[in-house]
């Protein structure tokens, strides 16, 4: 199946070089080029594209708008958001995940990191690699601040206490056969937890799941030195 693209970016030369790259794949298509947030959710609400690669930083309706706009669309429900950002502002990452984005990558990204990234959002995984995003997750997803817990401890209500274990795990950065090692589970039986854990709660995929542990308490952050 071919992986369908769209494309938000205020720079028309970094979206051309994107483009090129995406349609040298044989599974994937760009099927629309978007130069600000606005445009973005119009043409996401018309293409359905699989993946929406959305720049943080563009002039109008800005990047974590349009994510929040596209995830909260019933109608884009399997769409996700691949978000660019740059190394130095990483609490946009964290705010692009509050408001449903799958992943980020940094904006000057390696061509097959690129492509990778994509196929990996695509398939309905987070692009939150287990080492890489640990600390970014730690830092900003809670921090010390009260409000970061907005989400009830009620909402874990309807997790078995099996799913509740998994689920923690996977916001702790762990990967599917960590889990699967750690708690003497098959990796089918660790994907099973993780996609009722997923349904249960209401999640896109694994990054809202990560979100939402950290949100209601079910793993808290302790303190990093940066």
């Amino acid at each position: 199946m071919t992986i369908r693209v769209l494309l938000a970016d205020d720079q028309a030369l970094l979206r051309g070089t994107f483009r090129l790259l995406i349609d040298s794949c044989a599974d994937m298509e760009v099927v629309g080029e978007a130069g600000d947030g606005q445009e973005a959710v119009d043409l996401a609400r018309t293409h359905h594209p699989d993946v929406v690669l959305m720049d943080i930083r563009m002039p109008g309706t800005d990047g974590l708008t349009a994510t929040a706009a596209i995830c909260d669309d019933p109608d884009l429900a399997t769409t996700r958001v691949l978000v660019l950002t740059m190394f130095e502002t990483e609490e946009y990452v964290a705010q692009a995940l509050r408001v449903g984005a799958s992943g980020f990558l940094g904006k000057y990204v390696t061509t097959e990191a690129l492509l990778t990234g994509i196929r990996t959002v695509a398939a309905g995984e987070a692009l939150l690699s287990p080492g890489a995003t640990r600390t970014l997750i730690k830092r900003f997803l809670t921090g010390s601040s009260p409000a970061a817990l907005i989400a009830p401890v009620e909402r874990l209500s309807d997790l078995t206490p099996r799913e509740r274990e998994v689920t923690a795990l996977v916001a702790q950065g762990h990967s599917n056969n960590e889990i699967a090692d750690k708690l003497v589970l098959s990796v089918l039986t660790v994907r099973t937890h993780i996609q009722r854990a997923l349904t249960k709660l209401g999640a896109r995929d694994r990054a809202q799941l990560v979100v939402i542990a950290y949100q209601t308490g079910l793993v808290r952050a302790e303190p990093t030195s940066f």
